[in-house]
């Protein structure tokens, strides 16, 4: 009795068959990458997050403790950055610039924009997850489709049209689906885990930006809700 599965679907597959497998392949690899990459990146942001609360929860901290923020190109260093080029521009401009634009809407102006900047890198990658979810199912039942007639032309060929030389064949170009589930089901599930800490980290940047606001408009950040609660 001839023996099925995925080394020998690929042997006795056509081109289209094994087109669709490395492109399930392709699409499993990019997927994983994708998904073990934002989570590094997204678990060094919130450790930046972190240390951005204790920059405005801790006295005395002031614009020195910016410097905790990261690296040039994380969120919370650009967005310092924004604010202290806000503040410079604004400084530097003429009496009747300045009596046009307020000084604390030239501010929230700037941060709005650097967040939103910031936003829209969190987001980079995470649009081919959810298109790979949603087109993986498909690509594995186009390739279920094209291996049941593959194989519905050997049996016709072959004259053999009993259960045991039907079912295999059949069978065996089912593991298409199969295969376009296991792509697709870890992909969804990334995306909306990583969709979900996107958020929380935009909103940890509106709050820094709401601390970092107050602190170049009036000299003094707001306290951390923890230490203004043992203050009280």
């Amino acid at each position: 009795m001839p023996t099925y599965g995925i080394t020998h679907l690929w042997a006795q597959g056509d081109p289209m068959t094994r087109f669709v497998a490395a492109l399930l392949a392709a699409m499993s690899i990019a997927s994983w990458s994708v998904m073990a990459l934002k989570a590094i990146e997204f678990a060094r942001l919130r450790r930046r997050a972190g240390a951005a609360q204790r920059c405005f929860g801790d006295p005395g901290t002031g614009a020195d403790g910016m410097e905790a923020l990261g690296q040039p190109g994380t969120p919370f260093f650009e967005l310092a950055s924004a604010g202290r080029r806000a503040l410079a521009q604004h400084e530097a401009s003429g009496a009747g610039h300045r009596a046009r634009v307020d000084l604390s809407d030239w501010l929230q102006r700037s941060l709005k924009a650097s967040v939103s900047e910031s936003a829209a890198h969190l987001q980079r990658g995470l649009g081919l997850l959810a298109s790979i979810g949603s087109t993986a199912p498909f690509v594995g039942l186009l390739g279920t489709v094209w291996g049941i007639y593959h194989a519905l032309l050997g049996l016709g060929a072959s004259g053999e049209a009993s259960l045991d030389h039907v079912a295999g064949p059949v069978g065996e170009a089912l593991i298409m689906t199969a295969l376009g589930l296991c792509v697709a089901i870890p992909a969804v599930l990334g995306h909306h885990t990583l969709a979900r800490v996107s958020r929380d980290i935009v909103g940890q940047l509106n709050r820094f930006a709401f601390g970092l606001h107050a602190l170049l408009l009036t000299g003094s950040a707001p306290l951390a809700p923890a230490v203004a609660k043992e203050r009280a």
